[in-house]
């Protein structure tokens, strides 16, 4: 196979175990490297949205019926495939999202990894009895909602479908998942698997087309009685709306602009590194990605020159070469950039790294930016109250702990936070006063198959991984079980 070939990968919708071309015609797939098209996708509309739902109704009572140890077992299967074809699954990503393969396979094989955890974690969703009085029992049982309408981003297009998929299934939901117009290879090689490992008909179905109508449609439906969607918060404002009709449970993973505060006790390498380990992830593209640095003043020299001599060193590229970035998803992507860093720029920010696209033979063709250091920003700019999806580090300076914790709360959003200190004490008082849903302290991996990812304020509400995420999956019905009357 050569090196910029798609391996082998449907390009139907798949509704009730069928492969099927939908009647709204055909979507070219670009690779944002090169700008060519790497596949043609068929599109549907209502129409196929609502066969998904049916489908996707038919099958519940068998799913939700089946033995916890047969449902276990496609799942561990899904898990296994997952990582056998995870090279494959790597490329594909690549090819049609553009992030460097070692990424891509990472994302492939932390699917897996969900699968395999959601598919225990479903042992474990435990009822309860309660004490209760005059020959009475109480009972608590934790039950599938039913059908799940999922709806995922592209700048992770297998691991958000495999995080909403897998907890779904295990809890015995079925679903209708309609992925990014961007990048939707990946999730239709995810369902490749899912037919493979022998998931009834049905039980998953897959629908591409246009988000507003097959979003309104999911929506609209009194059959889908759970909606989970990762994306921005204005989408994710108008999907809560919409549900609201039919009363819907609803996860939203929404923005993020996460503060990275660096204390004059921290490790300066060590922070260093971290910082520019995840803001070049994905390009920057990332909900959680830092996009405000706090630094404190008596450090903030030494750690400014750490960081442009570690981004310096970075290389960008097509993802399918030995790469450290990317490029962006899209030409909109470089105007936003560019916008924040004019605006910064007239307000007294200074440019110490990049700040430009790249150009050239290896980049005309493609959304390539420069790795990207801005000084001496304030909260006077956009760049400290937008989100910023690509490779910028804006660099604030603070002096004392409440100014930096002032500052890093002074934002509508709530997703992600990092802070890097060696005082026990302060990493008490900091995490608890952070207003986000996740805190790493000297760590950047707060995105694990057993623990809870989600947010607070304009980021949105729920949980996915971990006994959490399942759990936004099912129902409580309450049993009063009077013996004296059986």
């Amino acid at each position: 196979m050569q090196k910029n070939q798609l391996p082998h990968v449907q390009t139907k919708l798949f509704i009730n175990g069928e492969w099927t071309t939908g009647k709204e015609g055909m979507k070219d797939v670009l690779n944002p490297a090169t700008g060519e098209v790497v596949a043609q996708v068929a599109q549907g509309g209502e129409l196929e949205t609502k066969e998904a739902i049916q489908a996707a109704k038919n099958a519940f009572p068998k799913w939700r019926a089946k033995e916890l140890s047969e449902r276990v077992q496609i799942l561990r299967k899904i898990s296994q495939l997952l990582e056998e074809k995870a090279d494959d699954l790597a490329k594909i990503m690549t090819l049609e999202q553009g992030k460097p393969l070692k990424e891509a396979k990472g994302e492939v094989l932390s699917g897996a990894a969900t699968f395999l955890f959601a598919a225990e974690e479903a042992r474990r969703l435990y009822g309860e009895r309660i004490p209760a009085p005059n020959g009475h029992t109480y009972i608590v049982k934790k039950e599938p909602i039913g059908v799940v309408g999922a709806i995922t981003p592209w700048n992770f297009p297998s691991g958000m479908a495999t995080r909403k998929m897998a907890p779904a299934l295990a809890a015995g939901n079925t679903l209708v998942l309609k992925p990014s117009s961007d990048t939707p290879l990946s999730a239709i090689a995810v369902f490749e698997i899912f037919e493979e490992a022998g998931l009834p008909k049905g039980v998953a179905n897959l629908v591409m087309g246009d988000s507003k109508i097959i979003g309104g449609t999911l929506t609209a439906s009194d059959d889908v009685r759970k909606l989970t969607f990762t994306g921005s918060t204005a989408v994710g404002q108008k999907l809560f709306e919409q549900s609201g009709e039919t009363l819907k449970k609803i996860s939203l993973e929404l923005g993020g602009h996460a503060p990275f505060i660096v204390f004059e006790d921290a490790d300066l390498e060590s922070a260093a590194d971290y910082l520019v380990a995840a803001k070049f992830r994905n390009n920057g593209q990332v909900c959680v990605s830092p996009n405000r640095i706090f630094v404190q003043k008596s450090i903030k020299e030494a750690f400014t020159k750490l960081v442009v001599e570690k981004v310096r060193a970075l290389k960008v590229g097509n993802g399918l070469e030995d790469v450290d970035a990317g490029p962006l998803i899209r030409a909109d992507a470089i105007d936003k950039i560019l916008e924040q860093l004019e605006d910064a720029k007239k307000k007294g920010a200074k440019i110490l790294l990049g700040g430009k696209r790249l150009t050239g033979a290896a980049y005309d063709n493609g959304f390539f930016f420069m790795p990207t250091v801005l000084d001496d920003v304030t909260q006077k700019m956009t760049i400290f109250y937008e989100e910023t999806f690509g490779p910028v580090i804006p660099l604030i300076t603070f002096e004392t702990d409440d100014e930096a914790i002032q500052m890093a709360n002074d934002c509508e959003f709530g997703l992600a936070s990092y802070f890097f200190t060696k005082s026990v004490a302060r990493v008490e008082e900091v995490s608890d006063q952070l207003e986000y849903g996740m805190v790493g302290v000297n760590e950047i991996a707060i995105s694990n198959p057993e623990t809870p990812f989600g947010g607070v304020k304009h980021s949105g509400f729920g949980r996915e991984n971990g006994h959490y995420g399942l759990e936004e999956y099912i129902q409580v019905k309450f049993v009063n079980l009077n013996y004296g009357q059986a």
